[in-house]
């Protein structure tokens, strides 16, 4: 092989190996919050400051930051075997506060669709009857027990539509949160339904 042919693919092989570092770098994952403000957190340990961090990964799903299992004093944290009793229960509703374009794509069998930036104007839905002249507060009396959730405990869809209804006057105490949302539900294999409003 001649000198320029060598250069030639040389200098075609320090081209390909910069554009992969290149690339390499370009991917690098993006972090994601983990708080409210927050993409990382150090921690120390024995061996010195860890930084921990949060990448999305096929499990985790969705962005957004961690949501406190009691988003909300008098708020009842429950599980998956809460959100079944719950769906068979007259008195309770399993509500799906996510946007439609999520819950098109699958969501709980038997779960109610109100979006998060909805739900405290379709308190009547949930039991609540509506304000009187010149208040603010709904009559929630006689509400149903709401079961929340939304795409899992990074989602702060679920957990600012209750700060919405508590402040509108749905008591905490009637409100439910599975936490876990549409992400547990799934990794857990349980049944789904696509198409639902």
């Amino acid at each position: 092989m001649n000198k320029v042919f060598m250069k030639y693919f040389l200098s075609l092989g320090l081209a390909l190996f910069s554009t992969l570092v290149s690339a390499q770098s370009d991917s690098a994952p993006e972090l994601l919050q983990i708080m409210e403000k927050s993409t990382k957190f150090t921690v120390n340990t024995s061996k010195g400051p860890v930084e921990i961090t949060r990448v999305m990964t096929p499990c985790a799903k969705n962005k957004g930051w961690l949501q406190p299992i009691v988003p909300i004093k008098g708020v009842v944290p429950v599980d998956e075997i809460d959100i079944l009793n719950a769906l068979n229960d007259k008195d309770s509703l399993v509500v799906d506060m996510r946007v439609v374009d999520d819950r098109v794509k699958g969501t709980i069998p038997g779960s109610v669709g109100i979006p998060y930036t909805e739900v405290a104007m379709r308190m009547d839905e949930l039991g609540c009857k509506k304000p009187a002249a010149g208040s603010t507060k709904w009559d929630c009396s006689k509400a149903k027990k709401v079961y929340a959730f939304c795409n899992g405990p990074v989602c702060p869809q679920s957990p600012m539509a209750m700060a919405a209804m508590v402040r509108d006057g749905f008591p905490a105490t009637k409100i439910y949160y599975y936490r876990g949302g549409m992400l547990d539900w799934d990794a857990l294999g349980l049944t789904t339904i696509k198409g639902e409003f």
